[in-house]
C-alpha cells in the first residue's frame, strides 16, 4: 500500500484475535471465557442497544459492538506484545489470581466498559459498573470459586471505571483498556455521525485517521516493547492522536512501554507530518 492509499473501512479492527494462535501467556482460560461471553445473549443485546444514546440521540462517534469487538482485539493485542516484551502486570496477582486470569480481565473489562451508555452518554464509565456487575456474577461462577470470582470481578470493574480518563488505573491490566479505547480512531467509527451532517471535531478528527497498527517495539535502539502506528491522511488528525489519546496514554501505567507515531500521509503541505509520544 503507498502513502496516499487509504485502507477499505473493512479493515478497522484488524489484527483480530485468534483463540488459536500461539501467545505469549496462558490463553486456555480466555479462550473459554470468551466462547461463552460472545454468545450469550443478554451481552448481545447490551452492545446493540448502548450505540443508541450516542450514535441515535448525541450524534457522537461508534460506541456499538463494532467499538466493543475493536478495542477487545486491540487490548489483547497489547497485552500480548507487553507481555511478549517482559512487562510485569499487576492486577490480578495483588488479588493472589493467577496469570491466566489477566487476560480474562482485559477481555471482559474490554467487553463490557460502555454498557452505561444505556443509562445516558454522559458518566457511562458509572452506570457500566453496576450493569457489568450483574452480569459478571452470573458469567463468573462459570469458571471460579466464589472467592476468585469475587476477585475477577473487582478486577474487572476496576479496569471498566478506568477507562474514564478522570479515574487513575491502579493496574496494568485497567491500563490496557484505557489506552485500547483510545485506539480505536480510524475513519469508520465517524462514518454514521458524519454521514448524518455531524461536523464537531471527534467526527471530523476521526475521519482524517487511516490506520491504526500495533506491533513489536524496539525501534532505533528504544526498547520499548509496544509501537503504535497511525497513519493521518491530514492534520485534523491531531485531536485524535494528540488530544485524546495522549490523555489516555498518561497516567495509565503504560506510558513507558508504549511509542506512539503518527505520520501524516496525505500526500499534501501539511502543517503537521509527524507527531511521537
Amino acid at each position: 500500500m503507498s502513502d496516499t492509499d487509504a485502507p477499505a473501512e473493512s479493515e478497522r479492527g484488524i489484527q483480530e484475535y485468534d483463540p488459536g494462535d500461539e501467545h505469549a501467556f496462558p490463553d486456555e482460560r480466555l479462550n473459554d471465557v470468551l466462547a461463552v461471553v460472545e454468545n450469550d445473549p443478554e451481552v448481545v443485546a447490551l452492545l446493540e442497544a448502548q450505540n443508541v444514546n450516542p450514535v441515535t440521540r448525541k450524534g457522537y462517534n461508534d460506541h456499538g459492538a463494532k467499538h466493543i469487538e475493536i478495542v477487545r482485539n486491540r487490548a489483547l493485542r497489547l497485552y500480548d506484545l507487553l507481555k511478549r516484551g517482559g512487562v510485569e502486570f499487576n492486577g490480578a496477582a495483588d488479588q493472589g489470581l493467577e496469570e491466566a486470569d489477566e487476560s480474562v480481565i482485559i477481555a471482559l473489562a474490554a467487553t463490557l466498559h460502555d454498557i452505561g451508555h444505556i443509562v445516558h452518554r454522559d458518566d457511562h464509565a458509572y452506570w457500566s459498573i453496576p450493569l457489568a456487575a450483574d452480569i459478571l456474577d452470573r458469567i463468573l461462577p462459570e469458571f471460579y470459586d466464589t472467592a476468585d470470582a469475587v476477585r475477577v470481578k473487582a478486577e474487572v470493574l476496576h479496569a471498566i471505571l478506568c477507562h474514564h480518563t478522570e479515574e487513575q488505573p491502579l493496574t496494568r491490566e485497567a491500563g490496557v483498556i484505557r489506552v485500547a479505547d483510545g485506539l480505536d480512531m480510524e475513519r469508520g467509527r465517524s462514518r454514521i455521525p458524519y454521514e448524518r451532517g455531524g461536523r464537531g471535531i471527534n467526527t471530523i478528527s476521526s475521519q482524517a485517521i487511516e490506520s491504526v497498527t500495533l506491533r513489536e517495539g524496539d525501534e532505533g535502539g528504544e526498547n520499548v516493547p509496544v509501537l503504535v502506528e497511525i497513519r493521518m491522511r491530514n492534520a485534523a488528525g491531531v485531536y485524535q492522536v494528540d488530544g485524546l489519546l495522549k490523555e489516555k496514554l498518561e497516567e495509565s501505567t503504560l506510558e513507558d512501554d508504549i511509542r506512539i507515531v503518527a505520520m501524516n500521509v496525505g500526500g499534501e503541505e501539511e502543517l503537521v507530518e509527524r507527531i511521537e509520544l
